[in-house]
């Protein structure tokens, strides 16, 4: 069976609209759909917006429905001209940049403590879809600062808020862990927010018709 970990409801209605539900409940206060869809299993998790949120979601998938990969997908922002406004972009690596122990153990900024690299590799699809790096924080901003981090010492090129959560936990179950994204939104293209507002639902066609070929590989 695949896990699906997915922040909104109306991200995972794009895929839940195409599927065969078999059931539906609640598990610590998050909402499972177990179903078929495009001939493969799976449960989805609609997780809730943030890292922790989206390791609680994947964990429940894992522990509870013994799934055997995980994927999520979602709108993000892009952070620089490769990104396109609604383009769909498949997740090669992934770092919580809000995540710093440089003063205590002088590694990069991300770098979790039980790892020596800051960027988490994800498995790759067979398809087209461009590859591109990803940040991960508990931050929905405009902040310059959070802008310089991310492009010029991090070099990612998409940022989200649930992404590379779900990859630590997959690497704690050992997992396979898929990520797709679509771009609601690029830096410095005006406000972030209205950005989002005025692109989600775009992106999120852009994404569903890209599920077909996701699944098949999956």
């Amino acid at each position: 069976m695949i896990g699906v970990v997915i922040a909104m409801q109306s991200e995972a209605d794009i895929l839940l609209n195409e599927m065969r539900t078999h059931r539906s409940l609640t598990v610590s206060s998050k909402k499972i759909h177990v179903g078929t869809a495009f001939g493969k299993e799976i449960a989805v998790c609609v997780c809730g917006v943030g890292k922790v949120n989206a390791a609680l979601g994947a964990q429940l998938l894992v522990s509870k429905f013994d799934v055997k990969k995980l994927l999520n997908f979602g709108v993000a922002g892009g952070l620089n001209r490769d990104t396109a406004l609604c383009g769909v972009y498949q997740i090669g690596s992934a770092v919580q940049f809000d995540f710093d122990l440089t003063q205590l153990n002088g590694t990069k900024i991300g770098t979790l403590d039980e790892y020596q690299e800051n960027y988490l590799s994800l498995n790759l699809l067979k398809t087209d879809l461009p590859v591109k790096k990803l940040g991960t924080s508990d931050r929905f901003n405009d902040s310059p600062a959070d802008f310089e981090l991310l492009t010029k010492e991090l070099e990612a090129d998409i940022r989200d808020m649930e992404g590379a959560a779900i990859v630590q936990a997959a690497y704690a179950a050992e997992l396979p862990v898929y990520s797709v994204k679509a771009i609601s939104d690029v830096a410095g293209s005006g406000s972030t927010t209205e950005q989002f507002l005025i692109n989600k639902d775009k992106a999120l066609q852009n994404l569903k018709a890209a599920l077909p070929l996701i699944f098949e590989e999956l």
